[in-house]
């Protein structure tokens, strides 16, 4: 099989993924609107409310980690991985989904980035896949050095799918690649994230949500068949 058609077949798959996935992508507001929507404080009714005129009204949206603002995101966390890690997860990014006619690669749009201040994230479950990420970042260097010769990041694309290959799924990946498969699984569901939540990869599977509209004409006639609505 070509290189162009596995990509072709990789990339509708993680489209196929994107759409029926259950995460939506943020809706921000307008200053205006978040202007308006202003916090109300409970006060016991025997003490009497007063009020300053002076005083900023206060929106929903105070830039804390529990209530952060979307329109204007702050990171309030250090970012943990180094430049060669990022070069590395660039390069296998730009595997898993690669630019072609429609849209540009992961890579291109920030996948790893993302990445990175997914893992650097303090929490449990995000120092565990830290770890996960570093550890394979280090595999897949070994292995690369060891069949190729060098780092992922310089080999061409036919020996960076080679590896790709022989992790892509850890049920069916030989024992003595299980790790790189583990490391390969975390990359994709995080590079699919990255990918699919930005406005080029909403645009490379058709969604239009987020957008003014006139009218809503409802769905496609071949949607509501397939979901048996058409009756």
């Amino acid at each position: 099989m070509s290189e162009e058609k596995t990509n072709l077949g990789r990339r509708n798959a993680l489209r196929l993924i994107a759409t029926t996935a259950a995460a939506v992508p943020v809706i921000g507001c307008s200053e205006k609107v978040a202007q308006k929507v202003v916090v109300k404080e409970e006060v016991p009714a025997a003490e009497p409310v007063v009020k300053n005129l002076d005083a900023p009204k206060q929106t929903l949206a105070r830039g804390t980690p529990t209530d952060p603002d979307l329109l204007n995101p702050v990171v309030p966390w250090e970012m943990q991985l180094e430049m060669g890690e990022l070069a590395v997860l660039a390069a296998l990014c730009d595997v898993i989904i690669p630019a072609d006619k429609t849209s540009p690669s992961a890579s291109s749009v920030g996948a790893h980035h993302y990445i990175n201040e997914y893992v650097s994230a303090p929490y449990s479950n995000n120092k565990a896949d830290l770890v996960t990420i570093r550890g394979g970042v280090v595999w897949l260097e070994g292995e690369s050095k060891r069949r190729f010769g060098g780092s992922f990041v310089d080999l061409n694309e036919p020996q960076k799918v080679a590896i790709c290959e022989d992790i892509k799924w850890t049920r069916t990946a030989k024992p003595e690649f299980q790790a790189g498969a583990r490391f390969f699984a975390k990359v994709r569901v995080l590079v699919s994230t990255a990918f699919y939540t930005t406005e080029e990869g909403m645009a490379d599977i058709g969604y239009v949500g987020n957008r003014p509209m006139a009218s809503f004409p409802g769905a496609p006639p071949e949607v509501l068949k397939r979901l048996g609505l058409d009756s």
